[in-house]
């Protein structure tokens, strides 16, 4: 009776543990921030802020170093990449291009030579869902498709960085990211770019550049956008001559990984 009696509490204490594991929530996040201004750094909040630490992601850099992170997203090809590509040559710029299924389907001669001019693809999923509307093995099976078919493009074997699809995501949908071996990368830098019948011109995609820019900017822009195209040269030299430099993903990373030797590869 007594054996038990011991045995009962310790299954109890087993069940919900097991439960609570399975209780991270997935109450979905539509990535949001305090715009920058005045070159003070964008602001997502504390919550948020907390959230990222946890599973390792980050949407901005260190605030004292006027370093510019340059990062795309491709859902598909609108005809404006290969600028895009010939300028950041030119420039001497390094850039991480976040592409979906379609996009490496439909463009694989633009993703080879992202990766042939030194440039990072990041996985934007295969088929841009709302990660926190299907299921886990989903969820994996979406970021392990582009991984794969990358790898057989370029060559890439390695694919640590995720931008969840839509700006959505859920603490559940970044822990089975993180268990994929990503580190969620969202952005402190946007406007609404994407709209393909609504392009205003170069200095539109400029001036909201400009007035967003901010020591350690996650730049977010898609590449299906004429005025970024039109703007970007422009971007670059400018924001030269203000003194900022452009830096990688990966440089990023290992500049957090000196600060904290903890992190995981």
């Amino acid at each position: 009776m007594k054996s038990w009696q011991m045995i009962v509490p310790i299954v109890l204490v087993i069940f919900i543990y097991a439960a609570s594991a399975h209780a991270i929530s997935n109450q979905p996040i539509h990535w949001g921030f305090k715009k920058a201004k005045n070159e003070q750094q964008a602001d997502a909040g504390s919550e948020y802020d907390q959230l990222l630490d946890k599973y390792g992601g980050f949407y901005k850099g260190n605030s004292d170093e006027k370093i510019v992170y340059l990062t795309f997203d491709n859902g598909y090809e609108n005809g404006y990449t290969g600028k895009i590509l010939d300028i950041l040559k030119k420039e001497k710029v390094p850039a991480t291009f976040f592409v979906t299924g379609h996009y490496l389907k439909s463009a694989s001669d633009l993703t080879k030579r992202m990766a042939d001019e030194g440039h990072i693809i990041g996985n934007h999923s295969w088929s841009h869902p709302d990660m926190t509307q299907i299921s886990e093995d989903k969820i994996r099976l979406e970021l392990a498709k582009v991984k794969k078919e990358t790898e057989k493009l370029t060559g890439q074997t390695d694919m640590k960085y995720l931008r969840p699809p839509r700006g959505i995501l859920s603490e559940k949908s970044m822990k089975i990211a993180e268990e994929e071996g990503y580190v969620h990368v969202l952005w402190s830098l946007a406007f609404k770019d994407w709209l393909t019948n609504e392009q205003k011109g170069w200095r539109y995609s400029y001036d909201n550049i400009m007035a967003q820019v901010h020591p350690g900017s996650v730049m977010l822009l898609h590449t299906v956008s004429k005025d970024n195209a039109d703007a970007l040269e422009r971007v670059i030299k400018d924001l030269k001559k203000r003194g900022y430099v452009f830096k990688s993903l990966d440089e990023y990373m290992f500049k957090e990984k000196l600060k904290n030797p903890l992190l995981s590869n």
